[in-house]
């Protein structure tokens, strides 16, 4: 694998001591060494920086060195590269409850301090459950580790809380540590390049700033699709669900981003003013709205091009009467004045048909179809496509806009146009990956791509009042099969206002028959 990097000024190399609670995790592994590796052949992490990995586990320094080593070979140019780079971590046995830890940690840091000229800048990532948020913050108060001259940040993963109540305690527990300006609260699809790029394709193209609002948009469509199942997540799954897993953190982030109000500037501070004026302006429905305008389901057995898949009750770790969703397609509304009246549908899932995350923009028909089956005779009119601009997120990046053009040859027949660009292999080799972004932007101090607390809160206002009124209720689950996109009342969502989902790939397969 080649990757271009470019050297960066000496005033761009950061000073820093990363301590990861939950080093030895998968997250840690897959994500976060990797994505520190990257920022260090870019010359962004150069000799002054260090990282303490902390978990239960009684490993050495050499131990985890070599862990490390092993997460970024496929990265490295040489194994001494990766040797050098693994040489700066260091790791720490710990029990999150125990004091005598923390004065053993701060002893650590402080050594590191010292040793790698670090200013006394630390970045605290605390990978792990949120149950120990709490203990983990008000023992490094105590223990004065965030007492040095430099800078004190902390990286914080979601879940962020269960519920509204939850999130408030937990959020309470931090801020009696950390000011809000020092709370990074993670949500990778934020760093991810395509959602950066909405505010760019928003705010730097007139002909679609210009009509980004009730007047042109008829419906804005979010996907969030995944084609696997919960895999080796059964017993953290079954406990959250696809409402608490996606819709409360990613879908709403996205969807905020889609409908915020131009920034008076485009900083950290104007963009998050937006992002939650426009959280706010979503309708809160009623417990018993909740049944028209949303739809949950959980994927049975299923067939898709030769592949069989078991149902989500079958899973290892799942019950066998489970009630949780794996499976959420709804509909919001914004009341403010831009968005009066255009519904946001959304949709996300597990075992669907492709795993893809898009959005696309449905705009409205032109007011008057002068377009007829046939020129000479009056008959009926023909019928025209939406247009819609569609936003690829993943796997592919880019966007498209579908325009209506005549065909080819004589007559006057329309067919539908798409313009399309994607990004290059080579561009997508090249793109940060989004924890390489969000760690850059922790360390830079921008929080511009976290989120903000009170965009947490108002995220878990909207999604309580949907989870209340599905407790309250039994579903009558399994109600789609694994490989299709989702239970038909998905589809009726929309049928009903006179709309279609926009992606539909189940339909690609069952006219070639790989579906039933």
């Amino acid at each position: 694998m080649s990757i271009n990097y470019k050297d960066v000024d000496e005033m761009d190399n950061k000073k820093v001591l990363l301590t990861i609670f939950g080093g030895t995790g998968d997250l840690a592994q897959r994500k976060l060494y990797p994505s520190l590796f990257r920022l260090y052949l870019k010359g962004q992490l150069k000799e002054s920086f260090a990282v303490i990995g902390t978990a239960r586990r009684p490993w050495t320094n050499n131990t985890y060195r070599e862990v490390v080593q092993k997460a970024v070979a496929s990265l490295a140019q040489t194994p001494e590269q990766a040797a050098t780079f693994a040489s700066h971590f260091y790791y720490q046995s710990h029990n999150v409850n125990d004091t005598e830890h923390y004065v053993a940690l701060r002893d650590l840091a402080d050594q590191l301090d010292e040793q790698y000229q670090l200013a006394g800048n630390r970045l605290f990532y605390l990978a792990m459950s949120p149950n120990f948020f709490g203990t983990i913050v008000h023992h490094l108060e105590s223990q004065g580790m965030i007492t040095t001259d430099g800078y004190h940040r902390v990286i914080i993963e979601k879940p962020f809380g269960t519920d509204y109540n939850s999130a408030e305690t937990l959020n309470a527990e931090i801020t009696d540590v950390f000011s809000e300006t020092e709370i990074y609260r993670i949500d990778h699809y934020l760093g991810k390049e395509m959602i950066q790029n909405i505010s760019a394709i928003r705010f730097a193209n007139n002909i679609f700033e210009s009509q980004w609002n009730n007047r042109y948009i008829a419906n804005v469509q979010i996907n969030i699709a995944e084609d696997l199942g919960v895999e080796e997540r059964g017993g953290y799954y079954d406990k959250s669900g696809a409402l608490k897993d996606m819709v409360q953190n990613h879908i709403l982030q996205v969807l905020s981003l889609l409908a915020m109000e131009p920034p008076i500037e485009f900083s950290e501070k104007g963009i998050r003013q937006e992002k939650i004026k426009a959280l706010e302006a979503i309708r809160i429905y009623k417990e018993d709205e909740v049944k028209e305008h949303f739809v949950r389901g959980q994927y049975a057995a299923g067939k898709r091009n030769d592949q069989t898949f078991a149902s989500y009750r079958e899973e290892e770790n799942v019950a066998a009467d489970s009630q949780t969703e794996t499976f959420v397609a709804g509909k919001f509304y914004i009341d403010n004045f831009r968005w009066s009246g255009v519904p946001f549908y959304i949709r996300t899932g597990k075992r669907l048909t492709e795993k893809g995350t898009r959005i696309n923009i449905v705009f409205k028909q032109v007011p008057v179809n002068v377009f007829k089956t046939s020129i000479n005779e009056p008959c009926e009119q023909q019928s025209l496509e939406p247009n819609v601009l569609t936003i690829y997120i993943q796997p592919t990046e880019g966007f498209s806009l579908s325009l209506n053009g005549k065909e080819v040859g004589n007559g006057f027949d329309m067919h539908p146009v798409k313009l399309d660009y994607r990004n290059s292999s080579e561009i997508l080799e090249n793109t940060p990956e989004a924890y390489e972004k969000l760690l850059l932007d922790a360390l830079n101090g921008d929080g511009t791509n976290f989120t903000h607390w009170d965009e947490v809160a108002q995220s878990w206002r909207i999604v309580d009042v949907i989870r209340h009124a599905w407790d309250h209720s039994t579903a009558e689950f399994p109600n789609y099969a694994a490989g299709s996109m989702g239970p038909k009342e998905a589809d009726e969502l929309l049928e009903k206002d006179g709309f279609k989902w926009i992606w539909s790939p189940d339909v690609w397969y069952r006219e070639r028959g790989l579906l039933d």
